[in-house]
């Protein structure tokens, strides 16, 4: 009997796989499965049962890729016509050796959610631990604003799905979530991933309510960002993504190659810190940290256009095709080996972005010098403080409002920690921005050199 949890850095995703006498069932795959098909190998099963908690609007689902590998039946909700697979409905019953799988109606996140509810039958009928999808995380629940002219149904029926059915299931019972802390399907997360329904029931700020009211309420104040990316995931969530039938892996290139491939419209993502995008870049880059990748790539990166990558390491190529894919990111065609080193020794152009100290930041403006502060977090961070006189675009909105920008010249990027600054510099860059700098280390360097700080 095994239960193992699977993590996908970066999307902050969870799937499991579970089994007993040699059957298996896996909640949640994600795209890149052959990770589901080894674990299942190393303890003697098959898998035979693929679950699915809800559509899920943030990844590809890897249900079809994981059946075409193994065979297995997948199952989903009822409130959509899905494509591929088969109904589950509450009450259904799947067993695997001793464990059993139960399912629960708990739609509010969406309207087909389901829970899965475990046990082990050599010991009791009891629940043992319930797999939550995206009703229930630990420290949070669900978003609940995929439905905004349905606004107080959904959130209805979340805490309704919550307080009468997943929580009664008993204070010992251990939750398995689909996301943790990072994702964007919630907000407050905690970073740890184990807990119980009754240390949620009592600790969890979303269910420290005093009414299904309030517990309404609360969910109609909530601010979430909608990626753009989220409409392609829904429709290959419900039709069925392409099958990749294993990793695609990228060509290296030397700087001739990977020259004309954007010549060819090849669109290149540096993966690089921001201090060595900063440092030098190929001109038209856009740049996103490699672990930012799942965070920031559904905003900025079109599904028609080929990828290629400029990394922090060759063998680095793996790591974000991998991010990649799970967005529905196929077309990543080529990496440029050796790097940006390679580049230079060719004798091609390169560009740069000037890296701005806090401590300069600062004393700017205490001059009140005229140059535009362009703060790209979001709206949550902006409310707990800002430096005086900068102008607040958040990042995933920038591409759609450069208008906004001040006259001022030039204009300083400025995030965190300086790591969202890098990208958006490189955006401004792109269209057409020259005098554009990065504050590298961002708000974080503000605090330690003592900039003012307005609230």
């Amino acid at each position: 009997m095994f239960l193992e949890k699977i993590k996908s850095e970066g999307l902050a995703q969870l799937s499991y796989i579970l089994g007993d006498n040699g059957r298996a069932a896996v909640i949640d795959p994600r795209r890149d499965c052959q990770v589901y098909v080894d674990l299942a190998y190393r303890e003697g099963c098959k898998i035979t049962h693929i679950f699915e908690t809800h559509r899920n609007e943030d990844f590809v689902i890897g249900s079809c890729e994981l059946a075409e590998l193994t065979g297995a039946a997948i199952y989903h909700g009822a409130e959509l016509p899905f494509e591929y697979g088969q109904t589950a409905r509450e009450g259904d019953v799947f067993k695997f050796g001793s464990l059993e799988l139960r399912v629960l109606s708990t739609p509010g996140h969406t309207f087909e959610s389901l829970s899965f509810v475990l046990s082990d039958k050599d010991f009791s009928d009891e629940p043992l631990g319930v797999f939550t999808g995206d009703a229930l995380f630990i420290g949070d629940v669900g978003r609940t604003d995929f439905f905004p002219d349905q606004a107080e149904k959904v959130a209805g029926l979340l805490y309704d799905s919550l307080f009468d059915k997943i929580l009664p299931l008993g204070d010992e019972v251990l939750l398995y979530p689909a996301h943790g802390a990072g994702s964007v399907c919630g907000s407050g997360m905690a970073s740890r991933e184990f807990s119980t329904l009754g240390y949620e029931r009592r600790h969890n700020p979303a269910l420290q309510v005093q009414s299904r009211e309030q517990f309404i309420e609360r969910k109609l104040k909530e601010k979430h960002t909608l990626p753009p990316y989220f409409k392609k995931m829904e429709g290959y969530n419900l039709n069925g993504a392409p099958l990749l039938n294993g990793l695609p892996r990228p060509k290296p290139c030397d700087a001739d190659e990977f020259d004309r491939a954007m010549k060819d419209g090849m669109l290149v993502i540096d993966t690089r810190s921001p201090e060595a995008f900063a440092g030098a870049y190929i001109p038209g880059s856009l740049a996103i940290p490699l672990d930012m990748l799942p965070a920031y790539a559904g905003w900025f990166v079109p599904y028609d256009q080929d990828i290629g990558l400029v990394l922090p390491r060759g063998s680095d190529w793996e790591a974000a095709t991998r991010h990649l894919v799970r967005l529905g990111y196929d077309r990543v065609v080529a990496f440029l080996d050796q790097g940006m080193h390679e580049w230079e020794t060719s004798g091609r152009q390169y560009d740069r972005i000037p890296a701005i100290y806090a401590g300069e930041l600062k004393k700017r403006i205490d001059e009140q010098a005229d140059f535009t502060l362009l703060d790209v977090r979001k709206p949550e961070e902006i409310e707990q403080g800002t430096l005086p006189g900068s102008t607040s675009i958040f990042l995933g909105d920038l591409p759609n409002s450069l208008e906004k920008i001040p006259d001022a010249r030039p204009i300083t990027a400025f995030c965190g920690s300086g790591r969202r600054a890098i990208i958006a510099a490189s955006i401004l860059k792109r269209n057409g921005f020259d005098q554009v700098e990065d504050c590298l280390g961002s708000m974080a360097a503000c605090h330690a050199v003592g900039c003012r700080i307005s609230t």
